[in-house]
């Protein structure tokens, strides 16, 4: 549990069952509901002993995970683990849709400005918006831990894959690339290109060897170029046989594997402009940042026997011995935003169909409030916790972490906490995540 002192400045994390004492003592009160923050209302920093945490990051396209841990002697303990799931997706489509009615009133000759271009230039660093969203709401997630922790240190993943170790080894000293480690980062990014099946027969869920598309005994290279993926049965018949004379009777297989060879790994450079974004932005905090790549992540999870998940990767981000434990649960916060400016909705032509209110409280609440329902009587008895949606009527909806369940009335509702523009559910650790 996160801790707070009497001045809301950030104490040591202490587990769930200090936190009951505490709180069934009177000592300390609820500072906030998710993720669950305790106040001590006798206790200042200057009477605290803080060994301080550290924060994981392992970004993602789709979700980052976050995770809080102490160290000490190079073991790593997990305290609190947190998925955030970004809506880049839905950033990207509503400025699509947004140009695509831009574009359709102009060529309807209606009254509407004259499209300009001389305000198209970019700052240096420009990223697109819904890459911009993914940095800050990342950002926005290690404030708040910062706030809440004594946080004296980050980890991020800057790239997903050392691209120079991959296409020259020798770039630095041989003690870099020696060992498992080069492996991992070559193989982990076949894995990724090649969608994780068999180059020559798409056979998925089996072990894939690596394969070179021109055979080393023919003078084939180790560049990353050259190298796929087949199953055991594929790479025993190629053997050393030139790629276009074992498949010289499936031509359409021949152009797709020498064509996805030289194609780069989808949205790599994205990624990795996003990537850096991030650690500048992180770098800025003032606190120490280390940086390490994904195929280095995977060789700390696969010495510890850790599932694929992102707030594990986060936890196994850098240089590390072991981890002594992890949380049994993750936090999975969903970015939903704050509403809109808008007060009419729009027809498929662009144009205003109808208004809505203005005041965005209804008897005291906002749609995206964690709340708590009560329901004596009727079809919805029972209890209900989750994010609500206010309507005029009195009548709200409540979105739990199972169903929607609508029409409650809110004199059965009470107010657990104000909308920040994030849904919270829980789910165990270890379950496979986004991309």
């Amino acid at each position: 549990m996160l801790v707070l002192d009497k001045h809301g400045r950030p104490l040591q994390p202490c587990t769930p069952a200090r936190a009951r004492k505490l709180l069934a003592a009177g000592r300390a009160v609820v500072h906030r509901h998710t993720p669950f923050v305790i106040r001590l209302k006798d206790r200042t920093v200057q009477d605290s002993e803080i060994q301080g945490v550290e924060v994981g990051v392992d970004p993602g396209s789709k979700a980052t995970g976050v995770a809080v841990f102490t160290t000490r002697a190079g073991a790593r303990t997990g305290l609190l683990a947190i998925e955030i799931r970004h809506r880049g997706g839905q950033i990207r489509d509503k400025l699509t849709a947004r140009a695509a009615l831009r574009r359709g009133r102009r060529s309807r000759n209606l009254r509407y400005r004259a499209p300009r271009f001389n305000n198209r230039a970019r700052p240096q660093g420009w990223l697109a918006p819904s890459l911009r969203h993914r940095v800050d709401t990342t950002m926005s997630w290690v404030d708040r831990l910062r706030r809440w922790t004594p946080v004296t240190q980050v980890h991020v993943e800057t790239v997903a894959f050392d691209t120079q170790l991959l296409q020259n080894p020798t770039i630095q000293s041989t003690e870099y690339q020696a060992g498992e480690l080069a492996g991992y980062e070559v193989r982990e990014y076949l894995l990724e290109k090649w969608k994780r099946r068999c180059a020559y027969c798409n056979a998925t869920g089996i072990p894939l060897n690596i394969d070179h598309i021109h055979p080393r005994a023919r003078g084939g290279s180790d560049r990353i170029a050259n190298l796929t993926l087949a199953c055991v049965p594929c790479n025993q018949a190629k053997g050393s046989t030139p790629v276009d004379v074992f498949l010289t009777d499936r031509p359409a297989v021949l152009a797709r594997i020498l064509r996805q060879a030289k194609t780069p790994l989808r949205d790599a450079a994205a990624a990795s402009s996003t990537r850096w974004a991030l650690w500048r932005a992180l770098t800025c905090t003032g606190l120490p940042v280390q940086v390490a790549t994904g195929g280095r992540t995977k060789w700390n999870r696969h010495r510890t026997g850790a599932p694929k998940t992102h707030t594990l990767d986060a936890l196994h981000t850098g240089a590390l011995d072991t981890v002594v434990r992890w949380p049994n649960t993750t936090l999975v916060a969903t970015s939903t935003g704050r509403g809109s400016y808008a007060r009419t909705r729009s027809n498929r032509y662009g144009f205003p169909r109808l208004h809505l209110p203005r005041k965005k409280q209804v008897h005291g609440f906002a749609t995206g409030d964690l709340v708590h329902a009560v329901v004596p009587t009727g079809v919805k008895r029972g209890t209900h916790t989750g994010r609500v949606a206010v309507r005029t009527t009195g009548k709200f909806n409540i979105r739990t972490t199972t169903r929607l369940v609508q029409g409650i009335h809110h004199r059965h509702i009470r107010l657990l906490q104000r909308a920040d523009g994030w849904a919270y559910t829980r789910q165990p650790e270890g379950q496979p995540t986004h991309a």
